[in-house]
């Protein structure tokens, strides 16, 4: 029989479709399982209509592979097609009976929806049956990823309510043929001839029962109708007991006379290899929580259950279902580059892809699950998912979904919301910094600091409702503990003053609330900037006139420390501290601290102020000093200088005239 050529621009289409849509060879077994899950979706829904008494339970999908024959197939007994459909279907690139199938079912629920039928919008629904079929992929389409592992294909199909049967053969690039064949049931046989082994390239392992288990689980493992297989395995054979008395069936024997070891046979079973009903689609109102932990740490590999789970349906422009798990610790490598976040996709229950990043914000990357809809097609690559408009709203919905989730479990179950953000707070700290806070206002209500006076973690919206009546800032501090942050010269002040103090002890802190810009009106402000100041006009007048009286003594002691210190000046705000260090301008002591740990911000300097102690007994010794002469001064200023770097955080200049000038004094 003459062989025909493929209706498109053909052999060049054909090889972008085997090359460059599919990457990965394993999923030809999931789009020639969803293509059998198609045709019987198309017949059971048939049934339904011209009740000829066949049953979801009448329908099956069987893999069967040929080690001697190297030959793979795959066999429903679904709708079946026609020669003409064979031709339109595989003799088409692209050309889609499924496509077609669901064009023909959107525009009857168009049509529905206009007579009242269906609301419009978009809502949240806990019951997740459809009655409607839902047809996973496009025959014309994913049919030829399976030339990726076969040099021959050929699919026999008899279309049902029809006698007779036809055979479509193509080795790929050269076209194909179609001629009469037989089939006992109405359905389709799809048989692949696999390549030969080439270098690394290994097609016998889709012969193996290995593997075309573990594909099915990973990429079909939902499909509505069960995936059979015949398996062989090991058993123990049963044999006649020696006993003259009868034993119960399964009753172990325990008569004291010699038993001959068990002995075991092989045999071959009829397996099924699919789960079929997905969790997520399930009413909530049946799964119990056990039900949901037992699915997370089977499937995402976590020994430990997880702190909360979130199981919604969504229906509007764009439909799915969701699972998602917030972890109850945070993996060892989440902050590493090796981390690999981002959920599952799936396409009515079909995987798609195992890590989808575009789903998530970064910043919410620890969270694990899946999404499964029906409006994203199975056909399409990575590259095509960046670009897709209604993936685009999923990872909106998911976003808003899980920071509501967030706020709920911190407004309900504080002890549980403290244990999450422990563990993952630093993700949301670094989303609004990577994002030069323009995710401030996205997550800003789930930021958890601990509080100075209550000892305890609260959050900025307790912070503000609980500020005294002159108080129009919020005083952060930020240093690697909170017992190094209430060391602070700046930190008892402000306290004796009434007010509250957020303690921050991670890096990322300091650039964080730069990024914030304030909160609900109120701007941050470190206690050791240089312009905090909530002292009385008494208090500010008393320091302006001692300023005044000492201001040949500060200008010396600027001269002594030269370009160290942009300003030396009094202040009232020391407590009992001698002296302290704060910063003007755009880049505080924190920053620095953090930036010169880093092996290229070794040269980014605050501009330092030194702040002076009026009350302190050492600031009547650098008076002292300035009388005993310039040397004198000069030491005791960079002594004082070194202590106040010491009680920042600070590395010391000269550490070993430091410790000279120490000698000096203690021998002197």
């Amino acid at each position: 029989m003459a062989k025909k050529q493929f209706k498109t621009e053909s052999k060049r289409l054909l090889d972008l479709m085997i090359n460059s849509v599919y990457t990965n060879k394993d999923i030809f077994l999931r789009e020639l399982i969803s293509n059998a899950s198609d045709a019987l979706d198309k017949l059971h829904f048939k049934a339904l209509t011209d009740n000829s008494g066949i049953t979801a339970g009448d329908l099956y999908i069987r893999i069967q592979p040929d080690k001697k024959a190297r030959t793979l197939t795959i066999t429903d007994n679904g709708i079946g097609m026609t020669k003409e459909e064979l031709e339109q279907n595989l003799g088409t690139i692209a050309k889609s009976g499924t496509l077609a199938f669901r064009s023909a079912m959107n525009a009857k629920d168009a049509k529905d929806s206009s007579n009242g039928e269906k609301p419009e919008g978009e809502n949240e629904n806990t019951e997740v049956a459809n009655d409607g079929p839902e047809v996973i992929g496009q025959f014309g389409v994913g049919f030829y990823s399976a030339f990726m592992v076969a040099k021959r294909i050929t699919v026999i199909s008899r279309a049902y309510g029809s006698e007779e049967a036809n055979m479509w053969t193509s080795e790929g690039l050269d076209g194909y043929t179609v001629e009469p064949a037989a089939l006992a049931f109405p359905g389709t046989v799809v048989t692949l001839w696999l390549k030969d082994n080439a270098g690394d390239e290994n097609y016998d392992k889709y012969l193996e029962t290995y593997t075309l288990r573990e594909l099915v689980r990973k990429y079909s493992d939902y499909i509505r109708y069960p995936i059979k297989m015949e398996v062989e395995t090991t058993r123990v054979k049963e044999h006649e007991c020696e006993c003259e008395h009868e034993h119960e069936d399964g009753e172990e024997c325990t008569c004291e006379h010699e038993h001959k070891d068990p002995e075991y046979e092989t045999v071959t079973e009829d397996q099924t290899l699919n789960s079929m009903v997905p969790l997520w689609r399930r009413n909530k109102a049946e799964l119990k929580d056990e039900d949901y932990n037992s699915f997370y740490t089977d499937k995402f590999h976590d020994y430990e259950a997880p702190l909360m789970h979130i199981h919604s349906r969504i229906e509007g422009a764009v439909t799915y279902n969701s699972l998602l798990y917030i972890p109850a610790s945070a993996p060892y490598n989440l902050y590493s580059k090796n981390y690999k976040r981002g959920l599952q996709l799936y396409s009515n229950g079909v995987l798609i892809m195992e890590s989808c990043e575009d789903l998530l914000p970064e910043y919410f990357g620890f969270v694990k699950g899946l999404v499964d809809s029906p409006d994203i097609s199975l056909n399409i690559s990575r590259e095509m998912l960046q670009q897709n408009r209604q993936l685009r709203a999923i990872a909106n919905g998911l976003k808003k979904k899980i920071r509501s989730e967030l706020e709920k479990m911190l407004e309900n179950s504080r002890s549980d919301y403290e244990k999450f953000f422990a563990a993952f707070g630093l993700s949301l700290k670094y989303g609004i910094y990577e994002s030069y806070g323009m995710e401030a206002e996205n997550l800003q209500d789930l930021l958890m600091f601990r509080s100075a006076k209550e000892d305890k973690l609260i959050t900025l919206r307790e912070y503000v409702d609980a500020m005294t009546g002159n108080q129009t800032e919020i005083y952060y501090a930020c240093g690697e503990s909170p017992e190094m942050i209430r060391s602070l010269p700046q930190y008892k002040y402000l306290i004796d003053k009434g007010c509250d103090v957020l303690m921050m002890t991670d890096n990322v802190d300091e650039f964080m609330v730069k990024m914030m810009n304030g909160y609900k009106g109120k701007p941050f402000k470190s206690i050791t900037d240089n312009d905090v100041n909530i002292a009385g006009e008494d208090e500010k007048k008393a320091m302006e006139e001692k300023q005044a009286e000492n201001k040949e003594l500060l200008d010396a002691i600027k001269t002594a420390l030269g370009e160290k210190v942009k300003e030396v000046r009094l202040s009232a705000r020391l407590a009992d501290s001698p002296a302290a260090l704060t910063s003007e301008g755009p880049l505080s002591l924190e920053m620095e601290k953090v930036l010169s740990e880093m092996p290229l911000g070794g040269e980014a300097k605050a501009e330092r102020i030194l702040e002076l102690n009026p009350d302190h007994p050492v600031f009547e010794a650098l008076r002292k000093a300035k009388d005993a002469g310039e040397d004198e001064l000069a030491n005791y200023a960079k002594l004082i200088y070194s202590e106040a770097l010491m009680m920042a955080g600070l590395k010391i200049d000269d550490p070993a005239g430091f410790a000279a000038a120490i000698n000096a004094l203690m021998t002197k």
